[in-house]
């Protein structure tokens, strides 16, 4: 692979960290899964390099940590809203307190079920 290429591919793959990190700061997942076969395309191609490795990699590599941070801290926001929502459910059903001896009592939410007749 010829200088001018390995160039190419590095810049090609700077300017898409730039924009995945755009899009992680922006919440917009559905662009980062949109950027992530072209990342592995040009990762692969940066490791099937012969020649010696440039030394713009280790930029790459910062940049690529980066959003991994931020990617990680997306998902983990992801979880924390899930476990969230699943609270609120479990609320819903039943709550559980304690009385006034340090019992558990569970308080049984209200399920309306109606069925409702037309003619």
């Amino acid at each position: 692979m010829t200088h001018d290429a390995e160039q190419r591919i590095t810049n090609r793959l700077d300017k898409l960290l730039e924009i995945e990190r755009e899009a992680l700061l922006k919440g917009d997942l559905q662009a980062i899964s949109t950027l992530v076969d072209e990342k592995e395309s040009l990762i692969d191609a940066l490791n099937a390099m012969t020649d010696s490795v440039p030394s713009d990699l280790k930029g790459l590599q910062a940049k690529v940590t980066r959003n991994q941070a931020l990617l990680d801290g997306a998902l983990q926001g992801i979880r924390n809203v899930a476990a969230r929502m699943a609270a609120f459910r479990r609320m819903r059903r039943s709550m559980e307190t304690y009385d006034e001896f340090g019992h558990k009592q569970t308080i049984l939410g209200e399920v309306e079920r109606k069925v409702e007749k037309r003619a």
